[in-house]
């Protein structure tokens, strides 16, 4: 496991105002993969697989790198760190840690492959 919680979180800027912070992502983007995710924890699962947990509150992340997590165990605040323009936890599995060079992995919840803004109970 790897974290990085260091980045302040911003304001939410939702509809229009939305639009003003949309055109400040070419310098996140610029700035590196750590920019885009902000706060973020990466678990890997031992076959390969790594979950990454990103957008995170500023100083809210309570597992260290290298600690072993379970299924429940608290790691983190939701936060808006990062190419975030409202509160929200970015999950996306890859195949590797290193971030630059990993594909996405297909990632179920229960079964269940949710689409954009659909809401998740597990």
């Amino acid at each position: 496991m790897a974290t990085d919680g260091d980045a302040p979180d911003h304001p939410a800027y939702r509809g229009f105002p939305s639009i003003g912070y949309a055109l400040t992502q070419r310098r996140r983007a610029t700035a590196g993969w750590k920019a885009l995710a902000g706060n973020h924890i990466l678990i890997e699962s031992g076959d390969g697989v790594v979950v990454a947990l990103c957008h995170l509150q500023r100083g809210s992340i309570v597992v260290r790198t290298g600690e072993q997590v379970a299924v429940g165990d608290l790691v983190a605040r939701c936060g808006n760190s990062g190419n975030s323009t409202e509160p929200h936890v970015h999950v996306q599995a890859i195949d590797g840690a290193v971030v630059e060079q990993a594909e996405a992995v297909d990632l179920s919840f229960n079964g269940a492959r949710p689409r954009n803004g659909q809401i998740v109970t597990v």
